[in-house]
């Protein structure tokens, strides 16, 4: 087993961690509190269902990209052609600026429409939720997507030509699926029963913030390895959910 095979192996552990734990934090608008009564199953069952969850779907699926990512000229998750600081500081800092980034455009878009701002998670549940979508949407939504379509597509129905352009088309498909998962919890939270009661702007926000991220996600995930879309997307969500959802 490669040291970057135990990394992304730690990852899925720590997320399922991150899942379990999650189920006994305050949830907030996101998730109304229910009676014990009502729930499908106690807590503690929850939590175990699901970091098993995490552990099998999760953990299979970004397995199965990290290993299609070396045909692809993916850097690895530990490449020894990518720096430290390639690795951690230039995504921390990315993430930071586009954690400021979904602030004004958040706030422009407030007053434009004069809607009710995107909501966060209560804390200490926004700081799990930080960390738990910096792992768990990078696996699912870059780390198998991409390399996994890029493959599908380039390797096995083109026989390897126009990499670079299938690249950016997946990754572009990434984004709009990406942002696309984010509508249903958000018609939940806002008391929405149908995508054709929520407002143009409201729509246009969510499509432009998480597009905006994931097609950063998907350069850095080519280009420096699997941690580096964690870090952004991670300290994205510190800025935006933890500080301003303190603010």
């Amino acid at each position: 087993m490669t040291t970057s095979t135990k990394v992304y192996i730690s990852l899925v552990v720590a997320l399922a961690a991150l899942a379990a734990v999650n189920v006994f934090l305050p949830q907030g608008s996101f998730l109304p509190s229910l009676p014990q009564q009502e729930l499908p199953a106690s807590k503690p069952v929850l939590a175990l269902a699901s970091a098993a969850i995490v552990l099998v779907i999760y953990g299979g699926l970004g397995y199965l990209g990290l290993k299609l990512s070396p045909r692809l000229a993916f850097a690895d998750i530990l490449d020894p052609g990518v720096s430290s600081r390639e690795r951690f500081v230039v995504p921390a800092i990315v993430g930071v600026g586009l954690g400021v980034v979904f602030i004004l455009a958040d706030m422009a878009f407030h007053q434009a429409s004069s809607s009710d701002p995107l909501p966060h998670p209560p804390f200490p549940t926004s700081l799990v939720a930080s960390a738990s979508a910096g792992i768990g949407e990078e696996i699912i939504f870059r780390l198998f997507f991409i390399p996994f379509g890029v493959w599908l597509v380039s390797h096995a129905i083109l026989r390897r030509r126009w990499r670079n352009q299938v690249f950016w088309a997946v990754s572009v498909l990434s984004a709009i699926t990406f942002a696309a998962a984010h509508i249903p919890s958000m018609m939940i939270v806002l008391g929405f029963e149908a995508i054709s009661e929520m407002p143009a702007g409201l729509m246009a926000e969510i499509v432009l913030l998480n597009g905006v991220l994931s097609l950063f996600a998907a350069h850095y995930l080519r280009r420096y390895g699997f941690l580096a879309p964690v870090g952004i997307h991670f300290w994205t969500d510190i800025v935006w959910h933890v500080v301003w959802g303190l603010a």
